[in-house]
C-alpha cells in the first residue's frame, strides 16, 4: 500500500482553548494511539489534503519531531458548518498486529446489462477488511462482466486472499437496474413474445386436431325388442 509522509509537532498543552488556538493558526489537533501510550500532537491542516480528500487509502509515516511512527488515519472530525477539520485520530501499526481498514472497490469488466441500456449502481464503494499491514491491499477489484438486468454482485463473491472481510456477505456491491422507459419497452417485448408463443401453440394444436382420423362407427349395437 502507498505511504504518505506527514510531519507533526508535539503539543505542549492540552484543552479546548489550546485546541482552538491551534485551529485558528491553521493546524489540526491529533492523537496517536495503539502503542504503549497515546501521543498528542498537531499537524498543519494543508498536510491532510491528500489523505482526507482522496478516494484512495494510505499508510502514514508520521514524523513527530524526529520520532517516526507507522500509522493509519482512523477518524476525522469536521466542523458541521465550515467543514474545517477539528480533530484527527491515528492508529499506530505493527507488522504482526492485524488492523481493520475500509478499502476502495474498483469495478472491472463490462456489464451486458449496461450495454443493453441498464444503469450500473455502485452501492458499496468500500469494503472493511482485516489484515496484517503487509497484506493490506490498496483496492479490491470486483468483476461485473456477468451482471445482466436486475443482477448484483455480493460481498460474499469477493475472493479473500490474505485478509478477512468484515462486511455482511449478502450486501450488494453493484447492481444493474433497468430504467423506467426501458422497463416499459421490455415489458412490451415480453408480452409480444408471449402472445407469439401462444399463437404458435394454438396453430400447432389446431394442426394436430386436423390430422386425427375420424372415429369408426361402433359394431354390434343392440337391437330393439
Amino acid at each position: 500500500m502507498k505511504t504518505l509522509e506527514i510531519i507533526g509537532y508535539k503539543r505542549a498543552n492540552l484543552g479546548k482553548s489550546e485546541s482552538k488556538k491551534l485551529r485558528n493558526e491553521g493546524n489540526v489537533p491529533c492523537v496517536l494511539y495503539g502503542g504503549d501510550k497515546q501521543v498528542h500532537f498537531y499537524v498543519p491542516m494543508i498536510q491532510f489534503r491528500n489523505i482526507v480528500y482522496s478516494p484512495d487509502v494510505y499508510f502514514v509515516n508520521m514524523d513527530i519531531e524526529g520520532t517516526e511512527y507507522k500509522c493509519t488515519l482512523q477518524d476525522v472530525q469536521f466542523h458541521p458548518v465550515s467543514e474545517i477539520i477539528l480533530h484527527a485520530d491515528f492508529l499506530q501499526l505493527f507488522d504482526a498486529k492485524p488492523v481493520k481498514m475500509d478499502i476502495p472497490v474498483s469495478l472491472t469488466g463490462t456489464s451486458p446489462g449496461v450495454v443493453n441500456g441498464g444503469t450500473l449502481v455502485h452501492k458499496r464503494r468500500t469494503i472493511t477488511i482485516k489484515a496484517l499491514p503487509g497484506n493490506m491491499p490498496e483496492m479490491i477489484e470486483v468483476d461485473i462482466s456477468s451482471l445482466d438486468f436486475h443482477k448484483s454482485v455480493k460481498v460474499a463473491e469477493v475472493m479473500e486472499k490474505d485478509f478477512e472481510i468484515q462486511d455482511p456477505g449478502q450486501a450488494s456491491i453493484a447492481v444493474v437496474e433497468v430504467p423506467r422507459a426501458l422497463r416499459a419497452a421490455l415489458a412490451e417485448e415480453e408480452a409480444a413474445a408471449l402472445e407469439e408463443e401462444e399463437l404458435i401453440a394454438a396453430e400447432a394444436e389446431a394442426a394436430e386436431e386436423g390430422e386425427k382420423p375420424e372415429a369408426a362407427p361402433e359394431e354390434g349395437g343392440s337391437e330393439e325388442s
